[in-house]
């Protein structure tokens, strides 16, 4: 959400006097587009990266956004964005011929590097990923938004619109992950790069369904997101994270429907971009007002380009995965621009680079052999396409022109990096930069390797032999490694545990290492069931929960022993789990640090605690000595090495 100046409206007039101005823009829009005040005969691009901050040792969230911006206040293309370890870098546009591409690379090279310096002075480091593999749940706190007024007011207008009591997130892959959170914070996981293509009045409509039609395969081919919270979910995990992260609905036992404010759209677009701003204001209701109040529809009567402020702001709390953009050139006339928002951060600028390179030529190219994408395709299989890519990644099969189906790398290789190159030839687009790039994303093919499979592969490798917690600290480890030498993913190795040099336990969380996949019993269950169990599945500890998922006993292999020591193996038959278990076990906080864990079980001579969140003792996993005989078996490992 660029647009610095905007807050809550605080009482209704306020807000009727933001949707006036926000009418007036529309009404503005409408009259530019007929009488053709808009920039026509040139072309530019430009582009917006956004990145994640690591504290070196650990390779966790580091929370240092706003002392970044105070060391560099001086670089005005550095911006903050909405948790504390982000930050997002403004590149130059650049007219979309000869070595424009080459330029965007350089570009961000160059801010790269100026914020690599400044962090490592502060022991951090720069990531770029879709999704950081260290994130955890507790990161997204609301105490960890950035704090500009903006955020925050954002953060409380889209929480002011949830029907429900919480913000539901439910995503299958290899792994599960099914939660609640307290706030839209879970948006901020998310990092990308952000393509933006100028395009003329007469071509938008054309365009924009070009790129709805091309944001399958953009996704197959540069996923790089497919690890949140330690589970494998989609390969582009930040498309349904995203939605759900904001989404304000809930379930009905009717059939309305309402949309989520981010989508990727309802239908083909028909006869101007108009149509998608006036649904937008339509379907959803203004979070922000700006505090500015132009008055667009006077200056249009003055001859003066206006600036939109509200119909801006409102467009930015509306998350259309190809987003209308409105702006002004240097030049003083108006220009539109189609935002490309589905292609995640890294894995390399040069893969970046190369995912930007690919969709600006297939865009140009497509333009140049179909004028009217919406004849050879369906809505429907655009929009399957696109979630099936999010799902899939470079392993989806798409439905393409005359419904014909192509496995993902096939219509790539075969059709539209053909086009992309056609379409970047159009532009006079350096030839030896046209290779460089569409060559990477034909290697990558080629190898059958983005970002997302090798995360993926990577990961399920690592987790055979260390925790999850060490896991990601090694994948995160070593993508910054191959990004600071700017190795492009398909030529990366698959990581091992010894690749991590330094491993700092100590300020772990026991969230970060704690057991989730539990096996519990209830009170009025067989001693004997338990018994089994435990012996079936070699554990000394059986936490006992209500039928609410409540903590109220535990069951130890010592409790078995002693009572099976005084009744015998054969005993009373009925004895039930309430019989035997401890009633109030020592419990534990996801929140405190390991070192507090093992200081409690250390003082009380115990060797399991239960994990419980909140006053009801909701159970959310377990540790016992095991974990940390893990973790101290690496260590040695480490040191012994």
């Amino acid at each position: 959400m660029g647009e610095q100046k905007v807050s809550i409206a605080k009482d209704p007039r306020e807000l009727q006097s933001f949707v006036r101005r926000l009418l007036n823009d529309v009404r503005a829009l409408e009259h530019m587009l007929e009488n053709d005040w808009f920039e026509t005969g040139i072309v530019r691009i430009g582009a917006e990266q956004e990145m994640c901050l690591v504290h070196n040792k650990t390779y966790k969230p580091a929370k240092i956004n706003t002392a970044v911006m105070k060391k560099m206040k001086r670089y005005k293309w550095l911006d903050t964005e909405l948790a504390q370890f982000n930050l997002e870098t403004n590149l130059s546009p650049h007219e979309f011929k000869g070595s424009a591409l080459r330029k965007l690379e350089e570009e961000n090279l160059g801010y790269l590097k100026k914020i690599r310096e400044t962090v490592g002075k502060m022991d951090a480091k720069v990531v770029l990923t879709g999704i950081l593999p260290t994130l955890q749940k507790f990161d997204m706190d609301l105490e960890n938004l950035t704090p500009v007024p903006r955020y925050r007011g954002l953060m409380e207008a889209i929480h002011g619109e949830l029907l429900g009591n919480a913000f539901e997130i439910n995503l299958n892959g290899i792994d599960e992950l099914h939660i609640t959170h307290d706030s839209p914070m879970l948006e901020a996981c998310n990092t990308s790069f952000q393509v933006h293509l100028q395009v003329s009045p007469a071509n938008f409509v054309c365009l924009y369904n070009i790129a709805q039609a091309l944001t399958g395969p953009v996704i197959a081919v540069s996923a790089n997101s497919p690890l949140l919270f330690g589970k494998r979910l989609w390969h582009e995990t930040r498309i349904a994270l995203f939605q759900q992260s904001v989404d304000t609905r809930t379930s009905h036992q009717h059939l309305r429907e309402r949309s989520p404010r981010v989508n990727f759209g309802n239908g083909w677009l028909q006869n101007s971009i108009l149509e998608i701003y006036k649904e937008d204001i339509a379907r959803f209701r203004v979070l922000m007002t700006a505090d500015e109040k132009e008055d667009s529809w006077e200056k249009i009567k003055a001859g003066t380009t206006p600036k939109l402020k509200a119909l801006q702001v409102h467009n930015s709390t509306v998350y259309r995965w190809n987003r209308p953009c409105y702006g002004i050139s240097a030049n003083g006339k108006p220009h539109l621009r189609i935002e490309n928002r589905v292609i995640p951060a890294g894995p390399t600028i040069l893969d970046s680079t190369a995912n930007a390179a690919f969709w600006l030529g297939a865009m140009t190219g497509l333009h140049k052999h179909c004028k009217d994408v919406t004849k050879k395709l369906s809505w429907e299989d655009v929009r399957d396409n696109f979630f099936k890519a999010s799902q899939y990644g470079i392993d989806s099969k798409f439905t393409w022109f005359k419904n014909k189906k192509y496995p993902a790398k096939d219509l790539v290789l075969k059709v539209l990096l053909p086009l992309a190159r056609e379409g970047l030839q159009e532009r006079k687009i350096d030839p030896a930069d046209i290779d460089r790039y569409l060559g990477t994303i034909e290697e990558r093919i080629d190898a059958h390797c983005t970002g997302a499979r090798w995360q993926l592969r990577a990961f399920t490798d690592l987790k055979k032999t260390i925790t999850n917690d060490e896991a990601t600290a090694v994948v995160t480890a070593c993508i910054i490694q191959n990004q600071e030498k700017e190795i492009p993913v398909h030529k990366w190795e698959l990581p091992k545990p010894e690749d991590l040099r330094e491993y700092v336990p100590a300020q772990l969380k026991v969230a970060e290492f704690m057991t989730t996949d539990l096996l519990t019993v209830q009170k009025e269950d067989l001693i004997d069931l338990v018994t089994e169990m435990m012996n079936w599945r070699k554990v000394r500890y059986m936490p006992v929960e209500d039928k609410k998922g409540n903590l109220v006993g535990l069951i130890t292999s010592r409790t078995l022993l002693r009572h099976y020591s005084q009744k015998g193996r054969d005993g009373e038959a009925t004895t039930s789990v309430e019989d035997v278990m401890i009633n109030s076990p020592v419990c534990v906080s996801p929140k405190a640090t390991i070192v507090e864990a093992m200081h409690m079980m250390r003082d009380r001579k115990i060797g399991c605690l239960p994990v419980v969140v909140g006053e009801e003792k909701e159970l959310a996993g377990i540790i016992t000595e095991m974990d940390f005989l893990r973790i101290s078996a690496r260590l040695i490992e480490r040191l012994d090495g």
